[in-house]
């Protein structure tokens, strides 16, 4: 066991579009912003107390930290919940439940109310701000997003570690084909490096996000998230201009996607088994090679 290298994402208080676009969005580099979120309403409002104000009867999909088994697709839900009775459990005690990829346009419109675009040189999609709800003791498996959007990632109520991987860091996270996620049984927080010794190479960028926190995830970065305690955030994209970026995000989204769920749906278990073990089998091939 080991620890994985990690060096700290650089956090400013401030920035200008110009400078935002030059120092970080060209030559995608992750950075933390910090005054993003002040002069928004939500910056005041948004506790879990105001969404549970807001929550009715409604009645989420949740996730846990466990992989996926079987002819599970590979992004399944464990069970769901009234979110007003999940965001009470998420005050009271650490449990591994998340809700994940929470629509605020088609669940929750009202919020929109609380935030608006940053003005620093993306062209957002401001169809789909997208939230995300977790507790002490949740964790998000390693992974890049499939649309391969640069990533604004707010933060609110309580605090949450991110380490983000780089595209050039993907030859060391024992990717697993036809998916945007490594080998599950892979803990980064207590890594094998006799099993997986590959993880030895591997170097994030850490930080520790707070309320109101903005984080800039460039496209293609992998992600790793720890809840510290209960909270939630939200995420706007940006999809991407360049032709080879938008060619391999139409790839996942409309065929990789559907031909890994067929397949689980087909060959369960052994289909997730044969993966696991060809992305072990390539990766080590690899570094030795190096």
């Amino acid at each position: 066991m080991g620890t994985i290298k990690t060096k700290p994402i650089k956090r400013i208080k401030e920035i200008s579009k110009a400078d935002f676009i030059k120092y970080y969005y060209k030559p995608q580099i992750p950075v933390l912003i910090e005054g993003l979120t002040t002069d928004w309403p939500a910056y005041k409002k948004w506790n879990i107390e105001y969404i549970q104000s807001l929550a009715g009867d409604q009645v989420v999909p949740l996730y846990n930290n466990e992989p996926t088994k079987g002819k599970q697709k590979s992004a399944e839900p464990t069970t769901e919940m009234k979110l007003y009775d999940y965001l009470e459990l998420i005050k009271s005690k650490p449990t591994d439940l998340r809700i994940f990829f929470y629509d605020l346009m088609k669940n929750m419109p009202v919020l929109a109310n609380d935030f608006s675009y940053p003005d620093i040189g993306l062209k957002f999609f401001k169809r789909l701000p997208v939230m995300f709800f977790g507790s002490k003791g949740s964790t998000v498996l390693p992974h890049y997003d499939m649309d391969l959007a640069d990533l604004v990632h707010f933060h609110f109520h309580g605090n949450k570690r991110v380490v983000l991987f780089p595209p050039c860091q993907t030859k060391y996270l024992y990717k697993v084909p036809y998916a945007v996620h490594n080998v599950e049984d892979i803990d980064l927080d207590n890594p094998d490096f006799h099993k997986y010794p590959a993880l030895k190479h591997l170097e994030g960028l850490e930080i520790e996000m707070k309320h109101g926190d903005a984080l800039f995830m460039p496209s293609g970065y992998w992600h790793y998230i720890t809840y510290l305690n209960g909270g939630f955030s939200m995420t706007l994209r940006a999809f991407s201009k360049k032709p080879q970026v938008l060619m391999r995000m139409l790839y996942n989204v409309f065929f990789m996607r559907h031909f890994e769920n067929k397949m689980r749906k087909w060959k369960g278990q052994k289909w997730i088994d044969y993966k696991d073990k060809k992305a072990i089998k390539k990766t080590n091939k690899d570094l030795h090679k190096q």
